[in-house]
């Protein structure tokens, strides 16, 4: 469920590095990058697919990176799976502003739900050059 609750900017930081803390954070390996496919012919889904969004013109599936096509951005992808019962509300405003600031970089998530493993996840892409420097930040923050 959603948490709604009032709070200082303070008591939200706080809290929210209680959450990176708890959640468990995996770094995915290799490049990563989006196809994209007409919204009458959706993609298909294979072991290697992340996600997959639309809007009303394409379909958008987050994938490993395989071909020669400097046009693709390329992305290095990392993910929390949180523990159910914890107020992570505010978290991926919190997070993307902790990054923006420290690399001057925007950042794309993609949520999901797992109740049998806690509930929400997030999938976090950023430029692949930027992904060992955004982890870095992200470690900073759990150990804080």
């Amino acid at each position: 469920m959603v948490s709604v609750s009032r709070e200082t900017a303070e008591q939200t930081d706080q809290r929210l590095r209680r959450v990176i803390a708890q959640a468990d954070l995996v770094v995915h390996n290799g490049v990563w990058c989006f196809e994209e496919s007409p919204v009458d012919q959706p993609p298909v889904l294979t072991s290697e697919t992340l996600a997959i969004v639309r809007d009303q013109q394409v379909w958008s599936r987050l994938v490993p990176f395989n071909r020669d096509d400097d046009s693709v951005e390329r992305f290095g992808i990392f993910s929390f799976h949180f523990p159910g019962n914890v107020d992570n509300s505010g978290f991926v405003g919190w997070l993307a502003t902790h990054l923006k600031v420290e690399l001057g970089t925007g950042v794309f998530v993609v949520c999901g739900s797992n109740r049998a493993s806690g509930g929400i996840y997030d999938y976090w892409g950023c430029p692949i050059d930027l992904l060992d420097q955004a982890v870095a930040v992200v470690e900073m923050l759990r150990a804080s």
